[in-house]
């Protein structure tokens, strides 16, 4: 071979035709990430709007809870409150900010509907959503505990169980502490949907 001579090479270019068979493959893809996304976001926004209703609902009870019982003496009467134990006001206060936030989240949420790619919204969801439900458990649990020996008692601490007393109050707080925690399960699944959007991005 002279070195004037240079060796030349075919590389098989891709046909138009093939290429053409691709657009509409990929923009296919995109349209399927879309619209599940869009599906995230509406399972998002609705279940936001159930632990809203959840969370009011625990909310109220709680802060409602008050029985007075018939037998009381002129200078002893025998009451349960819920702002009588520093566990179930914080409970109220806690649900009261757990609502809060879950009605100003519920624009984000819009948008990833709208906005089914957008990364930042639900990002910023998933983030809030795990520091408010760490939150809502906190609360719950606290409750659920101080319910739990107003049921039972600690014989250990001579704690009585007065629940055989104030039936209503144990009955409304109860039911707050129910409501709060089908708020914490809500979250949890609000977050499992954020975390499956976001691995989809």
């Amino acid at each position: 071979m002279k070195s004037g001579d240079h060796a030349a090479i075919d590389v098989p270019a891709e046909s138009s035709a093939a290429v053409k068979g691709k657009a509409p493959l990929i923009a296919s893809q995109r349209e399927e990430k879309r619209g599940l996304n869009r599906g995230f976001g509406i399972a998002d926004f609705l279940l936001r709007l159930g632990a809203i209703i959840s969370t009011i609902a625990a909310a109220a009870t709680m802060g409602t809870s008050d029985e007075t019982l018939p037998l009381f003496t002129q200078f002893f009467q025998f009451e349960a409150s819920f702002d009588d134990l520093p566990t179930f006001l914080y409970f109220v206060i806690a649900m009261a900010l757990v609502g809060g936030y879950l009605l100003l989240s519920l624009p984000f949420s819009i948008v990833t509907i709208v906005r089914p790619i957008a990364v930042a919204p639900r990002l910023l969801l998933f983030i809030l959503d795990t520091v408010t439900l760490t939150f809502a458990t906190a609360a719950s649990g606290a409750a659920a505990a101080i319910v739990y020996l107003a049921e039972t008692g600690n014989p250990n601490t001579n704690w009585l169980a007065i629940c055989d007393q104030f039936e209503d109050f144990c009955l409304k707080v109860s039911g707050a502490v129910v409501a709060s925690f089908v708020t914490v399960v809500v979250f949890v699944v609000l977050v499992i949907l954020s975390g499956f959007a976001l691995k989809r991005q």
